[in-house]
């Protein structure tokens, strides 16, 4: 998928094989959602979301931020792919949906469920527990999940916060919490037209 050009089309390719990935993923894995334990999981993941959206944004008002803090270039306004000027509507909503419910998800399935677990125990990671704090595992965890981020000051605080709450409440929690930001942040750069956030 990173051989895929950075498009808006591509961007829906691949969110079309993630969401694959991801039914395929549950299928074999038997997860079943406790719908109970899912409301228990909302408020949390919905304060500590909201709370990574304004730690990701907010920051942006400061040129040193921007100077020392951001990898890569950023869109300048209309030249995002993802602008409906650019390339549409439909385009752009697959977008905030890819973001929001795709890409969010499997994220925190990667680094809470897997990585998180893989670097306590290695080979023998199901037997691993996510509620178990391992110092090791968390900082390596954070540290690769914000530099899969451009914004990677920003992606550690996210990863910090996903994970923390990942340990304490599940999985279920972390992927709210994900969730939440990446359609917050999603709404905003529509809002806003603050393009160089995606």
């Amino acid at each position: 998928m990173a051989l895929l050009p950075a498009t808006a089309q591509s961007y829906a390719v691949r969110s079309a094989i993630v969401c694959a990935l991801l039914v395929l993923y549950l299928f074999v894995c038997r997860i079943r959602i406790n719908k109970a334990m899912l409301i228990r999981m909302i408020g949390p993941g919905v304060v500590v979301g909201l709370a990574v959206f304004a730690l990701w944004v907010a920051p942006e008002a400061s040129a040193i931020y921007r100077r020392l803090f951001i990898i890569g270039e950023t869109c300048a306004e209309g030249h995002s792919p993802y602008d409906p000027a650019v390339c549409g509507w439909p385009l752009t909503i697959v977008r905030l949906i890819g973001s929001a419910f795709i890409i969010a998800p499997a994220e925190e399935i990667f680094f809470r469920n897997f990585l998180y677990r893989w670097l306590q125990k290695g080979g023998d990671w199901m037997s691993s527990s996510m509620h178990k704090f391992d110092l090791s595992a968390f900082l390596w965890t954070v540290a690769l999940f914000a530099l899969e981020h451009n914004r990677y000051l920003a992606g550690a605080m996210a990863g910090a916060a996903y994970g923390a709450l990942a340990i304490r409440k599940g999985l279920g929690a972390a992927i709210v919490a994900h969730v939440t930001t990446n359609l917050a942040l999603a709404l905003y750069v529509i809002e806003k037209s603050a393009w160089a956030f995606w």
